[in-house]
């Protein structure tokens, strides 16, 4: 999985073809190989309480869970990385802790040691200190809000970064946290290095705040409901605030943002979301709006029966797609087999459409999981040709003040130093008066260990990593600021 050597190990198969497809029947792992689940019955598993009440929050419990199946050392690695490194506080429910290590059998202990360290899914939600750089663990123009979503706020929670649409925060946890958040600023607990941005209004305040921007901004048609993940908001509030929405004529599409589709399937297949989803969708085919879901799946294992079920039971409730948006994450999918395989098993076993595969973004502490420009294109290339047109994913890059670029879609690229150049045609809402948005470039930086021998010697002599984080926690306290400013 790892980019380094995957591209270049590309060989042919029986086939003929670098890539082999095969259709793969879904399997859910047995949860019952981990010591700490070898009473769990199948109505346990499928209950949505069971799975928030024994979530994985801590390396004590997952002790308890794998007993000494693991060894000491990836405990302590853990630990290290908590207290040192962590942007994300540990927070992984039994459905997605069970995808981990599927196909091994324990054998006594430490004999999952190796295979935990190893796999995909573990890399980006349980991350370790070893698993980080050491050279450049953060880039130097690495920012707690990467993207700028915060400078962006029209409402508190309400980014206006494209001209026809807004993503509203509706909350700042999920019932999931994946390491590699891109708004680790704001969502989750705060950790030993990073203290947490806290939504100052009252939380139906920020909602109605959000409906009058809406109401009273024709322009906007294109709402990305999210936090968070929606799926942490009880639901009768959350059926409240889309029937709200669907009020506001000029809102034609809304796509609900759920990892939990893919990391906590239980929450879907509840009678009353299921229900009460029939409710919301049936009022929008009345009026011409279309509700998707948009999730995140990043690698095949988690795809699952489950998961195929609660998307299934979400067409039924009558919503118009499905949507994967991963994330391009060296150690997990940085490999065209590994994303091919997750997008046929999307395809083929849940009926979810392959939609985007973002790289991650240039927050503190993720270098070990990103990759440069040159390579997203390379596996953009790989791709192709394989899935139906209309489920082939686009890798896009997020420029901080630009928004999605395909990755072949750079004005200009330094491969020495890692600097790739983008344009834009659309003004953000930070740039009403601004001059040069239209025509002006922005940068977007490769990590400093993929540049060749000249470049990183370039970083080395143009980079003090002292001041860059102190320019980091600059950027930060004036998007608080800016936060506070525009709720008030």
């Amino acid at each position: 999985m790892s980019i380094e050597t995957s591209i270049a190990a590309l060989v042919e198969s029986d086939s003929g073809q670098p890539y082999p497809y095969t259709r793969v029947e879904l399997v859910e792992p047995d949860w019952t190989r981990f010591p700490g689940w070898k009473d769990v019955t199948a109505d346990e598993w499928a209950s949505v309480q069971w799975q928030r009440a024994h979530c994985v929050k801590n390396v004590k419990q997952l002790r308890e869970l794998f007993g000494d199946l693991v060894d000491e050392r990836f405990y302590a690695d853990l630990e290290r990385d908590q207290a040192e490194r962590a942007t994300m506080s540990m927070l992984v429910p039994p459905q997605m802790m069970n995808t981990m290590v599927p196909h091994e059998v324990p054998s006594g202990p430490g004999s999952l040691t190796e295979a935990f360290y190893a796999d995909p899914i573990r890399h980006y939600m349980i991350p370790v200190f070893s698993d980080r750089r050491t050279d450049w663990s953060s880039h130097p123009h690495a920012t707690r809000d990467s993207l700028h979503e915060h400078d962006m706020w029209v409402a508190e929670g309400l980014t206006h970064r494209y001209p026809t649409k807004v993503l509203a925060e509706l909350l700042p946890t999920c019932p999931q946290y994946c390491g590699h958040c891109t708004r680790m600023d704001l969502v989750g607990n705060s950790t030993p290095v990073i203290d947490k941005l806290k939504f100052v209004g009252k939380p139906n305040d920020r909602l109605g705040d959000m409906i009058d921007y809406l109401r009273r901004t024709p322009s906007v048609r294109d709402l990305v409901v999210s936090g968070g993940d929606v799926a942490n908001m009880p639901w009768p509030r959350l059926e409240a605030f889309l029937m709200s929405v669907l009020d506001v004529e000029n809102i034609r599409d809304i796509r609900l943002a759920t990892k939990a589709l893919i990391g906590l399937p239980q929450h879907w297949l509840q009678d009353d979301v299921r229900a009460g989803m029939a409710r919301v969708t049936s009022i929008a085919r009345s009026r011409g709006v279309s509700i998707a879901i948009h999730t995140h799946a990043n690698h095949a294992n988690s795809i699952t029966p489950l998961v195929a079920e609660a998307s299934a039971a979400m067409f039924e409730a009558g919503v118009r797609d499905v949507r994967n948006q991963g994330v391009l994450l060296n150690g997990v999918n940085a490999d065209p087999h590994a994303l091919l395989d997750l997008c046929f098993r999307l395809l083929d076993g849940a009926q979810i459409m392959p939609y985007y595969f973002y790289m991650c973004d240039m927050i503190p502490f993720s270098e070990h999981w990103r990759v440069s420009v040159a390579d997203a294109q390379r596996l953009q290339h790989h791709i192709m040709g394989y899935l139906p047109g209309f489920a082939t994913p686009r890798i896009v890059c997020d420029v901080p003040f630009v928004g999605k670029r395909w990755v072949h879609q750079l004005s200009d690229y330094d491969t020495e130093r890692g600097i790739s150049y983008w344009t834009k045609n659309y003004r953000t809402s930070i740039e009403a008066t601004s001059d040069d948005a239209l025509s002006r470039t922005y940068e977007y930086y490769d990590p400093i260990h993929t540049l060749p021998e000249a470049g990183q010697r370039w970083w080395a002599d143009h980079s003090d990593l002292d001041e860059s984080a102190l320019k980091a926690a600059e950027v930060a306290e004036a998007s608080r600021r800016t936060a506070a400013l525009q709720a008030w």
